[in-house]
């Protein structure tokens, strides 16, 4: 099956129940890595974000009927995987009741084989673990991923002027951080 950069060719790919299977398939081959690292950024951990990747994508599968394209279909992935992310984090808290969870993943992240990040990546690591999840979301989004405030608005569902208030309190809080440990 040839790669199809027009969403719109996938979709009416998806809808043909004798091209369905075909079809998601190149969807998961378009957009693995990007949900990824979208996945990532937010467990830290390979083996986990491997794990929330295919909850992801299984979930868009038992879901991709009821896609209506309101949204582009990379959009709607990135709002799946995010999902994902934060049910992923919550039950790690439960998992770990009592932990600080802070630690936990920062010590996951540093036993992980695919960790080769240097000192000054694991202090931004833990600048960013100190944000509360949807901040380091939203820091992750527009920081690493360049992502404009309009499809971040798309993603989470949450207004422009929320969005950038959230981007700024977590530049400034990470700028506090370096600051504290200098």
């Amino acid at each position: 099956m040839a790669e199809y950069k027009d969403e719109n060719d996938l979709m009416a790919l998806l809808q043909d129940e004798q091209q369905k299977s075909l079809a998601f398939n190149q969807v998961v081959l378009q957009y693995q890595q990007q949900v990824y690292w979208q996945i990532r950024k937010m467990v830290l951990c390979h083996d986990d974000a491997n794990d929330v990747m295919q909850n992801t994508f299984i979930k868009a599968w038992n879901a991709i009927d009821n896609f209506r394209g309101d949204s582009k279909l990379s959009t709607w992935l990135y709002r799946i995987a995010v999902n994902e992310s934060l049910t992923f984090l919550s039950k790690q808290r439960t998992q770990h009741l009592g932990e600080d969870m802070e630690a936990v993943m920062l010590n996951k992240m540093e036993a992980d084989s695919y960790f080769d990040g240097d000192e000054l990546e694991l202090k931004l690591q833990k600048a960013l673990l100190t944000l509360p999840e949807k901040q380091r979301l939203v820091f992750n989004m527009k920081y690493f991923d360049d992502m404009k405030y309009d499809e971040m608005e798309q993603v989470l569902g949450t207004s422009v002027g929320a969005l950038k208030a959230s981007y700024h309190l977590a530049v400034k809080k990470i700028e506090a951080f370096f600051t504290a440990e200098n």
